[in-house]
């Protein structure tokens, strides 16, 4: 059963990378990817946090806890479970960004963009479809970048969803 799940993520990962092809799938897949690094996510809390005195501290509070929950995870599965990104093992598949760490299982960009949309989406609800569209592409952006099977983006976007959702329910 692993076997023929290792292989249709394969046959998937092939497809949706030959958006690598086209440069404007390119250019799309390293701005999205660009948007899902660490940063971005410190300066948005911070910026709420001080702009919305009522909510925003909360929200601080939502963003650390899951991120406090998630971190661990990842390393942990990225560790035991040392599955080859595409780029090393699919032939003619090169990664178009150098990726953090040598392995693919979970993808790290993908659980912060799903733990981000899914507390987004409680902070200011009407963002909730845009949220999961913006990290959809993130997730996206990995695969056709060349670091991660598409199999990966969804263990790291059910992960950070479960960690976004722990840490609402410890909270709120």
């Amino acid at each position: 059963m692993w076997q023929r799940l290792d292989d249709w993520d394969k046959r998937c990962f092939l497809i949706l990378n030959r958006a690598a092809d086209r440069p404007l799938g390119q250019l799309a897949a390293r701005q999205l990817s660009r948007s899902g690094d660490g940063a971005g996510y410190a300066l948005f809390a911070l910026v709420a946090a001080a702009a919305d005195p009522h909510q925003g501290p909360l929200l601080f509070g939502l963003l650390l806890m899951a991120y406090a929950i998630e971190l661990p995870l990842y390393w942990v599965l990225k560790t035991r479970l040392r599955r080859a990104r595409p780029c090393q093992v699919v032939n003619g598949c090169r990664a178009l960004v150098d990726p953090h760490d040598k392995f693919s299982l979970p993808s790290g960009h993908s659980a912060a963009a799903f733990l981000f949309a899914t507390i987004l989406c409680w902070y200011i609800p009407e963002l909730g479809p845009w949220c999961f569209l913006w990290s959809s592409g993130v997730a996206w952006a990995r695969i056709v970048l060349g670091v991660h099977y598409p199999g990966d983006v969804v263990a790291g976007a059910s992960l950070g969803t479960m960690a976004a959702l722990m840490s609402m329910n410890m909270l709120l």
